[in-house]
């Protein structure tokens, strides 16, 4: 069977000469250099030759070979080359085709186009400053002018034959720049920053050819792209050619495409931190992303990108499958620190991309690999249990009642963002006047790990930003009370009427909390109920209603004495200082300056789920109660009369003394 030539100097005819190997169809790969060769992987179905042909060659060439059909990938500059194929093709009745590179350049004020190389050197001695040129070594004896060579910085592959050409024309030393693309945006940016550059110089090489990502850093540094474009050119994609191929062959060419997705957790962040799977995993990985920290110690051939967000890797995944140049087989590792399971986005970004695979037509393998999170690092180091520990992440997020979180356990972990977390956490505990000792972990698993013991004196001062995470021994570990049940004692009282101890008990009870309610607290007076709901748990959110300056002031009090952050005190009456809060899924109405009506109205309109509990002391308050409630369809009232007697010692005796009745009315709308 003849083979089929390839003429290539361009991803696309490498991708189509792998397209074929995968389907063990032999042929010829035509490349203009060494390096051309030493880039392909060795198969058994391809052969090279890397000898530059003029046209008479070419021609030599075609009739000595038995070939059914040539397809030219060469560069769309290389026109000359181009020209000679199609002319050997003509004479030697071979068909021809031409494979288009795919160029989808992004408009932008950072961009300058130009019709050819001199005139962009001509517009390049109008400008200051340094340049990155990165058209390759043909081109260079254009720019090397005496006016910008001294001011050029060439990037050009790792071949003899481009080191040659950036000596020939006076570019030397730390002015080139040998490395083999396409390039990843943030490999530009860092290059642009080393050699302070102005103005980067491309042509219009598609996106195969890293044009996007040139014009992305440009725009990131705020620095101009001088574009050499090139004529619009008739051709083939690579899904056309593989589809003649397969006619001319009488091959089956499936390009359907798949994408291994492994979203990997690299434990606290040095290397010797991977387990062995993930370690495979970015070892084989074609594309890396995760933020800037998880990539910076990983050094690969594979392209990356600091993406760690759904927002940018879904579009990133859409833009890579509409990729012709894209493998048969994609692999591509999202790195996350610690374990991927552990208070990480992992989990998050998963459901997002497990959502994106059943909208698409392409062969997704998607997968969390876990990882040593900095909480099992932690607690090995200092060689305590794990399954006792109490966890709390501050990571990027507001956590109310923190000393509360810590108070009742012997043993707390916490996950920081950076050294204003740990002082935090020192103002914290010394505030709470908590016996405790502070393990302070700094930069687990990288080479300069640190692991103190401090106070929370020095928590509080410390000023070294870094990577932390700590583990808290609490000596005086209380317990957390599980029911309400506190003394009227323990309230800073003054003249404000409070609910008493058995009422306020009964009342929170039949209020029916969740651990993350949201409670009006309507006339508050000395914020006894709000206080005690607050405690329940650290979620639940309290806003304390009132209006009077004494009363408010004991709530301030009482607030700050139990620790709570989670009370907000709203000096306001009932219902007008409703209508600004978050909605509330409960209400307790202590006292309603005769606007009960209103009140409940107003509770009504902001949630008719809500769950409203009302103390009332005279028969005239339940009495209207029930008038008022016979205006609400479909409202249903329990009213249980609460009468306590408390022992009072009297002389050798102890006598029951009679409190006054109260009415505790529970109200659902529907």
């Amino acid at each position: 069977m003849k083979e089929i030539l390839i003429f290539a100097g361009t991803t696309e005819g490498r991708r189509l000469s792998e397209i074929l190997s995968s389907k063990k169809i032999k042929h010829t790969l035509c490349v203009a250099t060494k390096y051309g060769e030493e880039v392909l992987e060795s198969t058994p179905y391809l052969t090279v030759n890397c000898d530059r042909m003029d046209e008479e060659a070419m021609r030599e060439f075609l009739l000595k070979g038995e070939f059914a059909a040539v397809f030219d990938a060469t560069h769309p500059y290389a026109k000359e080359v181009t020209a000679n194929i199609k002319e050997a093709c003509k004479e030697t009745n071979i068909p021809y085709y031409r494979i288009k590179r795919r160029t989808d350049a992004k408009e932008t004020s950072n961009v300058c186009f130009f019709y050819d190389v001199k005139e962009c050197a001509k517009a390049l001695c109008d400008v200051e400053g340094n340049i990155l040129l990165t058209t390759g070594s043909k081109e260079l004896k254009e720019f090397a002018t005496d006016e910008l060579k001294d001011r050029i910085y060439a990037r050009v592959i790792p071949g003899e034959e481009s080191i040659k050409a950036c000596d020939e024309c006076g570019i030397k030393g730390r002015h080139v720049i040998a490395m083999q693309g396409p390039f990843s945006c943030k490999l530009n940016e860092a290059l642009i920053d080393e050699f302070n550059i102005s103005v980067i110089v491309s042509k219009q090489s598609g996106a195969a050819g890293g044009f996007d990502e040139k014009i992305e850093a440009a725009v990131n540094k705020n620095i101009t792209a001088f574009v050499i474009g090139c004529e619009d050119e008739d051709g083939i994609s690579i899904k056309e050619a593989c589809a003649e191929i397969g006619k001319i062959t009488g091959t089956d060419i499936n390009l359907k495409k798949s994408l291994n997705i492994s979203l990997a957790g690299i434990g606290p962040g040095g290397k010797q931190g991977f387990t062995h799977e993930v370690t495979e995993t970015v070892n084989n990985a074609d594309i890396l992303m995760g933020a800037e920290r998880m990539l910076e110690n990983i050094r690969h051939s594979a392209k990356v990108y600091p993406y760690y967000k759904a927002s940018e890797i879904i579009p990133f995944i859409e833009s890579l499958i509409s990729d012709e140049n894209l493998k048969d087989e994609t692999n591509i590792a999202i790195l996350f620190s610690g374990d991927a399971s552990f208070y990480s986005g992992a989990t998050s970004l998963y459901c997002e991309l497990l959502s994106f695979k059943e909208k698409s037509d392409i062969d997704m393998k998607i997968e969390i690999l876990p990882g040593i999170s900095s909480f099992s690092y932690m607690c090995s180091k200092l060689g305590l249990s794990a399954q006792d520990v109490n966890i709390i992440s501050l990571h990027g997020k507001e956590v109310k009642n923190l000393a509360l979180r810590i108070k009742p356990y012997e043993k707390t972990f916490m996950l920081l963002s950076g050294v204003k977390d740990v002082n935090r956490v020192g103002k914290c505990l010394l505030e709470a006047e908590l016996n405790c000792d502070i393990y302070l972990g700094y930069r687990l698993s990288y080479e300069d790990e640190r692991i103190n013991k401090l106070s929370a004196k020095d928590c509080e001062e410390l000023n070294e930003e870094g990577l932390y995470s700590c583990v808290i021994i609490n000596h005086d570990a209380c317990g957390k009370a599980v029911a309400p049940g506190m003394s009227d004692d323990e309230f800073i009282r003054g003249k404000v009427p409070m609910s008493k101890e058995e009422v306020r008990e009964v009342s929170i009870c039949k209020l029916g909390l969740k651990n993350d309610s949201i409670l009006y607290d309507i006339g508050s007076g000395t914020g006894s109920i709000a206080v005690e709901c607050a405690l329940l748990s650290n979620d639940i959110t309290v806003y304390a209603i009132e209006c009077k300056d004494e009363a408010l002031e004991l709530i301030e009090a009482n607030k700050n004495k139990f620790l709570l952050d989670n009370i907000e005190i709203v000096k306001a009456m009932a219902p007008e200082g409703l209508k600004d809060l978050k909605k509330a899924t409960h209400a307790f109405i202590g006292g309603s300056k005769g606007n009960l009506k209103e009140i409940l109205q107003t509770l009504k309109e902001i949630n008719p789920d809500m769950r409203v509990v009302i103390n009332a002391i005279s028969l005239e308050t339940i009495g209207e109660l029930s008038y008022i409630l016979k205006e609400f369809e479909g409202a249903k009232a329990d009213i249980v009369q609460l009468q306590v007697s408390k022992s009072d010692e009297v002389g050798s005796y102890h006598l029951m003394k009679a409190q006054n009745p109260v009415y505790i009315c529970t109200v659902e709308f529907r």
